[in-house]
């Protein structure tokens, strides 16, 4: 079983969506950032390891954030930017995923896209800090909160979450 298997799904999305503004929160060695560049006019990426940005390809629409997801979250309380595609892969645990879904989530634009990563683990070993966490269970929080917004877990190890973010089932219902 392939554990990245995500990451070809992801480049797929974006490649169909075309997101205006992408930001993928835990970059570890970019292979997912970088493929994303071609899809997305402007790329963020934040991490807290200064490592993380080496990785990255660097051009004129990439940028890197060197620091935690929640001071990332503060520059943008600063300099609002709609997202379009949001990638939430820091921390695995169930209070850090809620929190960088919480923080992030009224800087998605109407209809924008969130993608959990770690949510549907396979095995219990999967259910480790270093693997999936407890992300699982953040996903399992927010279907019960019945926000606006709405949520499907595609049951493959080790588990990918699309969020839509949304009032009205037609983008072109949303109020502007």
């Amino acid at each position: 079983m392939r554990l990245d298997w995500h990451e070809d799904f992801i480049v797929h999305l974006a490649g169909v969506i075309r997101p205006k503004v992408y930001v993928e929160l835990g970059l570890f060695k970019c292979a997912l950032f970088n493929r994303m560049i071609p899809y997305a006019e402007q790329l963020i990426g934040v991490d807290l390891n200064p490592e993380a940005g080496s990785y990255m390809q660097t051009s004129g629409n990439t940028r890197f954030f060197k620091g935690t997801t929640q001071e990332f979250a503060k520059e943008l309380k600063v300099n609002p930017l709609p997202i379009n595609m949001l990638f939430i892969d820091a921390d695995h645990s169930k209070e850090a995923v809620l929190k960088d879904f919480r923080d992030y989530f009224p800087y998605v634009a109407p209809h924008g896209l969130i993608l959990f990563h770690d949510t549907h683990p396979g095995e219990e070993y999967l259910i480790q800090p270093e693997w999936c966490g407890t992300a699982y269970q953040a996903i399992e929080e927010l279907l019960n909160e019945n926000g606006p917004y709405e949520l499907m877990t595609i049951p493959v190890s080790p588990g990918l979450t699309i969020c839509r973010k949304r009032h009205n089932q037609l983008s072109w219902h949303e109020e502007q």
